[in-house]
């Protein structure tokens, strides 16, 4: 259903759009009165050496918050979401230094990865968000 994988992917947006842990833990409670949860980890680096701390970071945030199952299962579907991610900002971030956060969301078998970054070049910043989903099996 379209609706549902919508919104699973505006919880991972508003998640990784938060400025605070204090907003972070307040949209997580709201979203799991809806059933659905979430999880939100900060990162930072250059573009291409971060990649692989992004997802793994991704993965590991969304086990700790119970988003997911320690299974091949549910770990790949986080991980392939947030590489979906991570490629559609590549063409501003490669070579670059980023900064910010990813939300990842899940209700039963729609799960979303957000990135929401800063990418800086000197004192010219841009910001860059890419988002990425996949069915992962069923809890």
């Amino acid at each position: 259903m379209v609706a549902e994988s919508k919104r699973v992917a505006v919880a991972a947006l508003k998640m990784a759009m938060t400025e605070s842990r204090e907003e972070e833990s307040h949209l997580k409670e709201v979203f799991s009165r809806n059933g659905i949860k979430t999880a939100a980890v900060d990162y930072g680096g250059e573009y291409v050496t971060a990649i692989k701390k992004i997802v793994e970071r991704a993965v590991v945030a969304a086990k700790r918050e119970g988003v997911i199952k320690e299974t091949h299962g549910d770990e790949g579907a986080v991980a392939g979401a947030a590489r979906e991610a991570l490629g559609q900002v590549m063409p501003k971030a490669i070579g670059l230094n980023v900064g910010g956060k990813i939300g990842i969301s899940r209700r039963d078998e729609h799960l979303s990865v957000a990135v929401f970054f800063g990418v800086g070049l000197l004192h010219l910043d841009e910001v860059a968000i890419g988002l990425g989903h996949r069915a992962a099996p069923k809890e």
